[in-house]
């Protein structure tokens, strides 16, 4: 118990450090994280609304919304756990001078994944208040509900960025990564249209991490809770975010190392 203790502590200081390069700029850093959800909502939710018909009852905006908070905690953790991860690792060298602290390579990944977490949760807050104020969130409960599945949604996907910091060879090839697998994690998980389970593509997103969490807000912000459909998206959620986050440990581990 001690040592998690100890470790635990040590690797909330690599949390306080990218914070406090983090608020240097938190204009600029949050930006991107609010505009574009709100942007996509905007233009799709509210302009596409009086075209497209009801889905389960609810406009188009109203089906997109809770998306918007799944997609803030996809974005926000892949690209700070692959650029950011990245920039410090080789340009930056941060790592390898935190190596020579008591702060160990268990020490960073895991303060990198505490980061991840509470970034992504605080994104997902900013969006839910967005979308609380626009009136697409009739579930007031899901203002606090959501920041926390969002954190946990963001480990799975961080993990992803890990390991493609840890196989690119120079930064320009995480455009690679984006293009044939996060785009189409974002655009076919259920974010813009119901993805109908029995389907080619519905057995397909199961092995989504994103698709699980992308539920998980949807029923939270809608005020629907079938039992059974959330645990099995819990269940499934906790069991990619232990294998991808225990395969990205072990492989940063060793790319820090080496």
């Amino acid at each position: 118990m001690t040592e998690f203790l100890q470790t635990f502590r040590l690797g909330w200081h690599v949390v306080v450090r990218n914070w406090m390069v983090y608020r240097k700029d938190f204009f600029a850093n949050i930006s991107p994280t609010l505009a574009d959800p709100a942007l996509i909502l905007g233009s799709l939710g509210l302009g596409l609304s009086g075209y497209v018909g009801e889905i389960d009852g609810m406009s188009y905006a109203q089906f997109l919304a809770p998306g918007m908070i799944a997609t803030t905690a996809l974005f926000t953790s892949f690209f700070e756990s692959s650029y950011g991860f990245y920039v410090r690792m080789t340009f930056e060298s941060v790592f390898k001078a935190m190596l020579t602290t008591p702060i160990g390579v268990r020490e960073v990944v895991l303060g990198e994944f505490m980061w991840v977490f509470v970034r992504a949760g605080l994104m997902a807050f900013g969006v839910s208040l967005v979308l609380l104020a626009l009136g697409l969130l009739p579930n007031p409960m899901a203002l606090l509900i959501c920041p926390i599945i969002a954190g946990f949604l963001s480990l799975p996907c961080a993990a992803i960025g890990l390991l493609a910091a840890s196989w690119v060879r120079n930064i320009n090839q995480f455009q690679t990564v984006y293009s044939f697998l996060i785009a189409p994690i974002f655009y076919l998980s259920g974010v813009f249209f119901p993805v109908a389970e029995k389907s080619a593509l519905g057995v397909i997103v199961q092995f989504s991490p994103f698709y699980h969490g992308v539920k998980l807000i949807q029923f939270t912000v809608w005020g629907k809770f079938p039992i059974q459909e959330i645990l099995w998206h819990a269940t499934a959620l906790i069991a990619f975010t232990l294998l991808m986050c225990g395969i990205s440990f072990n492989r940063i581990g060793k790319k820090l190392t080496t």
